[in-house]
């Protein structure tokens, strides 16, 4: 029998959830469990992979935003800005093509036709001998006019024209014999292509540059030779492969080739 005075002890709590028998127990009341969610009546309760699937499909994908997915009440879109939309699951997403600076696009059509009768305007006009020469080496390409004017054509599509405008523009200083004439030439072929503040800036390296920089006091017509070497360089280890390599210059092969055989 327990001493007098002391509290009994407590029983087991009690399965709902009141305080045990003995009114001084100091136990507090037990907090009630929580309550399930409740399911529509007839409907299953859902199983873990169901709700793991769920939740995938509610997962959206973002995609750029292109005339298929727009909405078409909204404001029209702007070809330079990045918009993201969601996109169901299930839906076609439109491939979307990105346009690389440094790569010559893809050309058909009339614009292929356009550039070989440009090529063809120019004083001389390209002979098929010629353009076949041009697969030999790059001296073959830059030797004669017709070739610059073909490999000037395809840097433009590359972005990359200051180069050859640059070796043009190097070529005819090295003719001139007039002084006056030469520091007004050297003057200005480095405010076109030598200055960091000029939008034709060509890639030289820091040696080059400071040798400019010093002989410009007194520019002569050589002022200028290490840099068109170096760019001549450029020119043939980097944009000469992908000419030979591109549809401007096959198509131009291809034409003159029919030209000859109709002929």
């Amino acid at each position: 029998m327990p001493a007098r005075g002391r509290a009994r002890p407590c029983p087991p709590w009690d399965p709902s959830g009141r305080r045990c028998g003995n009114g001084r127990c100091p136990r507090p009341r037990r907090p009630p469990a929580p309550r399930r969610a409740s399911t529509e009546r007839g409907a299953a309760a859902p199983t873990p992979a169901a709700s793991a699937g769920a939740a995938a499909v509610a997962v959206p994908v973002l995609l750029l935003e292109t005339k298929k997915n727009r909405d078409p009440g909204g404001p029209p879109m702007n070809s330079d800005e990045k918009t993201f939309q969601p996109v169901k699951k299930g839906e076609d997403q439109p491939e979307t093509k990105l346009k690389l600076k440094g790569h010559s696009p893809q050309m058909t059509g009339s614009r292929k036709n356009t550039w070989i009768q440009s090529l063809k305007d120019f004083s001389p006009s390209p002979t098929l001998e010629e353009v076949s020469a041009w697969a030999q080496s790059f001296d073959k390409v830059m030797l004669t006019p017709a070739g610059r004017n073909a490999f000037r054509e395809f840097l433009r599509t590359e972005f990359s024209e200051e180069n050859m405008l640059f070796w043009m523009a190097c070529e005819e200083l090295k003719k001139e014999a007039n002084k006056t004439v030469i520091e007004e030439k050297a003057r200005t072929i480095y405010e076109d292509y030598i200055s960091i503040l000029s939008p034709k800036e060509v890639s030289l390296d820091s040696r080059v540059r400071e040798v400019i920089n010093r002989n410009m006091g007194e520019p002569s017509q050589h002022i200028f030779d290490d840099a068109q070497l170096q760019i001549y360089t450029l020119m043939h280890r980097d944009s000469y492969p992908r000419f030979m390599n591109s549809a401007l210059y096959k198509d131009l092969l291809q034409s003159l080739s029919e030209k000859s055989v109709e002929a």
